[in-house]
């Protein structure tokens, strides 16, 4: 029953990153169930989310959601950082991050909470697209790289707020990033040999079906869609966090 469950898994984590990121919450404790160390863990974990990612950013960018003049140079810096930050992970202690970040993904769910019209409509950007860039993907990307959890969160409402960026369309850009910062991150664990490949394989599979479901969701109902799947995903990784921690 180990086999399909992760495929399970994968699919139901493929169709909550196409919408709004957070599988990791479906995918990391199905791995860790099925008996594998942590750090084999989360390199499968990325084996499989990489994948799925793909699919996503695929039809997103099919469907003109993705404007690539303004993603690519934050697709390129959020992936040179994530190497950066998976590589420190043996290095630095997470104990800072794993007290500090549930309470800014609770921050971000709220704030988008009490934001009904937030990201319905295109809005005026507060920062410039190179310097976005550069900045997200500097800051995200390590983030990604060394920690990980609420990264896709976090990119939508920095897009949101500061890019004035529609839901439909910080969703699309969120995947290009994560995919960068993931495929990094997995090149970093593939060279440690930390990849269980049975299990990513069979996740792999759940994550292209799951992926495709996702996107194809996101584009029918769009950004309405989005908000309630997005602050669901939000509110149970905090809570997940915040168990965790407590």
């Amino acid at each position: 029953m180990l086999l399909p469950l992760l495929f399970i898994a994968g699919l139901s984590a493929g169709f909550v990153d196409a919408v709004a990121g957070g599988g990791g919450l479906i995918t990391v404790p199905a791995l860790l169930w099925a008996g594998l160390p942590v750090p084999v863990a989360l390199g499968t974990n990325k084996m499989q989310s990489v994948c799925g990612t793909m699919l996503a950013v695929v039809r997103y960018s099919r469907a003109g959601l993705v404007a690539w003049s303004e993603v690519r140079v934050a697709a390129f810096v959020a992936f040179g950082f994530a190497a950066l930050g998976t590589w420190a992970v043996t290095m630095i202690s997470q104990q800072a991050l794993k007290l500090m970040v549930p309470w800014l993904l609770l921050a971000v769910a709220v704030y988008a909470l009490l934001s009904p019209r937030l990201g319905l409509e295109r809005a005026r950007a507060r920062m410039s697209a190179t310097a976005f860039a550069w900045a997200g993907g500097a800051l995200l990307g390590f983030y990604d790289g060394f920690f990980g959890p609420g990264t896709g969160s976090f990119w939508t409402i920095a897009l949101l707020t500061l890019r004035g960026l529609e839901l439909t369309r910080a969703t699309a850009f969120t995947k290009v990033v994560n995919l960068a910062s993931n495929l990094a991150a997995l090149l970093v664990f593939l060279a440690a040999g930390t990849v269980h490949y049975r299990f990513g394989l069979v996740m792999i599979l759940g994550q292209l079906l799951g992926a495709r479901l996702g996107s194809g969701m996101v584009m029918k109902h769009g950004a309405p869609f989005v908000r309630v799947v997005f602050l669901i995903v939000a509110f149970a990784l905090t809570a997940k966090l915040l168990w965790d921690q407590f």
